[in-house]
């Protein structure tokens, strides 16, 4: 018997392999003779980058870049392991998880340290990409990141502006003479699931910027500093960001991106799976085990589990979803995409105890669960 273990982060628990171990050391309880493989995963947001390296053995490597308020960190970048493709986490450089509450900030909030790591990837002569963009700190319209990779933002003095969403005020004239020649023969799949456009009622600075710091006193005046970017990105290239759907990701680096670079914009766990050869890993499998730190409705719009299950449908392997938590809500929706259902936390393990002994009760529900079932069979 072959059991693939292939779930997400249990976010402020566990990481996807930490998750993945203790499935797997539940299964082996129940019979070490079943054969086990490892495959954790990540739908393109915080997490993807050490899951896409772990399971194409490939490497972690470390550079300094500017964080979202421009402090020198150590960020990482990964390498697959067909020592081609690099991968990237926005959220390395310029993510939410990087900021204190009181240092969130969307005024000044840059992308360079994100334009940092493509240049250090390019120097080492990597041409072909995958970029996660979730997890954002920003909202500067992926200026920042530009800026790192030679594209100047210019006032009508013609001087270059500050970085972050406040100084676009100002904006008269984008100056992209010495933007990266090396960008334009490169490539670039973009793990994108936000559909939302660069301004407007649902653009980034509304839907998003919120948990970026955006009072609700600097939501129109951040849309209208974005409003006059899109307009000189129009006027410079052609290319109308306002209203594009995808555009909005990432406080705007989407847009950039779109603009830009010759990219691919794709749901994020459609991007993991195919760089991980998910569907050569499954091959042959009788059960696959799956699973995140909260399950409920959200997970049927692109999260990591849909799409696993999504793809052992069509090999006709049975899925697993043993979460952290299962909104109850939710229960009978999900039901249609897998055989079984866990939640860490029940009537005896409360979410707070599941979220501190992660671990041991993710082991003792993946024990459970997959003895039922092995039972059934």
């Amino acid at each position: 018997m072959k059991i693939v273990v292939s779930p997400d982060s249990f976010k402020g628990s566990l990481t996807a392999k930490e998750a993945a171990k203790e499935m797997i050391a539940a299964i082996h309880e129940i019979n070490p003779k079943i054969k086990t493989v490892l495959l954790p995963v990540a739908d393109g947001g915080e997490g993807t980058l050490e899951p896409l390296v772990e399971a194409t053995n490939g490497q972690i490597v470390s550079v300094r870049v500017q964080d979202p308020i421009g402090r020198l960190i150590e960020a990482e970048y990964g390498i697959l392991g067909n020592r081609e493709t690099c991968v990237i986490e926005m959220a390395k450089a310029s993510g939410l998880t990087l900021l204190s509450n009181d240092e969130r900030n969307p005024l000044i909030a840059s992308t360079y340290g994100t334009g940092q790591l493509i240049r250090e990837a390019l120097d080492a002569g990597f041409r072909k990409f995958i970029i996660g963009i979730g997890g954002s700190a920003t909202n500067d319209g992926g200026t920042g990141m530009l800026n790192a990779l030679g594209m100047k933002f210019l006032n009508t003095d013609g001087k270059e502006l500050e970085l972050g969403a406040e100084a676009l005020s100002t904006l008269y004239k984008i100056d992209d003479s010495f933007f990266d020649e090396r960008i334009k023969v490169s490539e670039f799949v973009i793990a994108c699931d936000v559909d939302n456009p660069f301004v407007g009622t649902n653009g980034t600075t509304t839907i998003f910027g919120p948990q970026k710091g955006v009072t609700p006193e600097m939501v129109q005046r951040i849309d209208h500093n974005l409003t006059i970017l899109a307009d000189a990105i129009e006027a410079l290239t052609g290319v109308a960001l306002h209203n594009e759907p995808g555009a909005g990701a990432a406080g705007g680096l989407g847009g950039a991106f779109l603009a830009f670079f010759p990219v691919v914009l794709k749901p994020g766990i459609e991007v993991v799976m195919r760089a991980i050869d998910f569907h050569g890993q499954i091959h042959g499998a009788s059960l696959i085990i799956t699973g995140e730190g909260k399950s409920d409705a959200q997970t049927l719009s692109g999260k990591a589990p849909i799409g696993i299950a999504n793809a052992a449908k069509k090999l006709q392997i049975p899925v697993v979803l043993i979460s952290g938590y299962v909104d109850g809500d939710s229960y009978s929706s999900l039901s249609e995409h897998f055989l079984a259902i866990a939640s860490v936390a029940n009537e005896s393990v409360t979410q707070q105890e599941s979220i501190q002994n992660a671990a041991i009760h993710l082991r003792r529900r993946t024990f459970e669960t997959v003895q039922k079932i092995i039972k059934e069979v």
